[in-house]
């Protein structure tokens, strides 16, 4: 029995779905979706159906994309609502979300509790000497913009910033409640430490990256791995004896075309391999909610 995950399998692009339809059967595993699945309820309904087709229990966290309310869109849905009508439709399909009550896992290894986050972020992972009210500035003086800023609603918060404040509020009392003598997998679509944000072509992009409320959290919460996305930089890094693990799937641009989606499932538990950008990857390039490409 083993863990696995991945995340922002951006299924609005077609090479994705193709590639998510590929995904082979794992009858006994459970997985880890961390967030960026697409934008739309068919995108979310499509790759979960195949996903709990193939794999015994699936995790699923949201993402940015999740949270995008496009013009497209028919239900209106914005913020908070659209975060609980995700919850709805992950529920639908059996799969446990933020919103569940977290499980043990099973298998071999230490007493670990799967517990599933949603946090988004609130600009602080900004340089030191840029004070976070004027992080968003700093940025787009550097022609730098996230499309989150045009699509994602923070509705009913007055801002983004106030409503991960509120969720890192509400998580951290969930984790408190966790015995003890119990190690945690700790599953965010963002990074939770800011020295995980660094994106060598766009830097000024960490901001919507994550929060520092967070750094300390694989500590507080005994974390035995701590999963990610949202980055599209595969890698596994060790702090404080920690894994710190991103396990993104990406743009088709950022594979070759000859990539198996067998390849880019990460093994969490019992053991994980060590994760490295691709050359691509490694360049720093980012997709679609910095370059305002939204796939289809």
């Amino acid at each position: 029995m083993k863990l696995y995950a991945i995340s922002d399998l951006h299924v609005g692009f077609e090479a994705n779905r193709a590639l998510w339809q590929a995904l082979p059967d794992h009858p006994e595993d459970w997985l880890v979706l961390a967030g960026d699945i697409g934008e739309s309820e068919k995108h979310l309904r499509s790759t979960l159906k195949i996903a709990t087709e193939r794999f015994r229990r699936v995790f699923c966290v949201p993402g940015n994309h999740e949270l995008w309310t496009l013009p497209r869109d028919s239900s209106g849905l914005r913020g908070e609502a659209r975060y609980l009508r995700w919850v709805e439709i992950c529920r639908d399909h059996g799969v446990l979300t933020p919103e569940d009550p977290y499980v043990v896992w099973p298998g071999t290894g230490p007493r670990c509790v799967v517990a599933p986050l949603f946090l988004l972020y609130d600009y602080s992972f900004c340089p030191d000497h840029i004070p976070e009210d004027q992080a968003l500035a700093w940025a787009q003086d550097n022609g730098v913009q996230c499309t989150d800023e045009i699509f994602l609603y923070p509705d009913p918060y007055p801002s983004r910033a106030a409503w991960c404040r509120a969720r890192c509020e509400a998580t951290r009392a969930r984790l408190d409640a966790i015995p003890a003598d119990h190690r945690t997998i700790l599953i965010n679509h963002f990074p939770l430490r800011r020295e995980l944000a660094r994106l060598p072509a766009i830097p000024q992009f960490s901001i919507w990256c994550g929060t520092r409320v967070t750094e300390s959290w694989h500590r507080d919460y005994r974390a035995q791995v701590v999963i990610s996305g949202h980055l599209h930089l595969r890698s596994t890094q060790r702090i404080d004896g920690v894994r710190f693990v991103e396990v993104s799937l990406g743009y088709p641009r950022e594979r070759s075309p000859s990539a198996n989606i067998a390849d880019y499932l990460c093994e969490i538990l019992p053991a994980t391999p060590e994760l490295r950008p691709s050359a691509t990857q490694r360049s720093g390039r980012l997709g679609p909610e910095a370059e305002g490409d939204r796939g289809q």
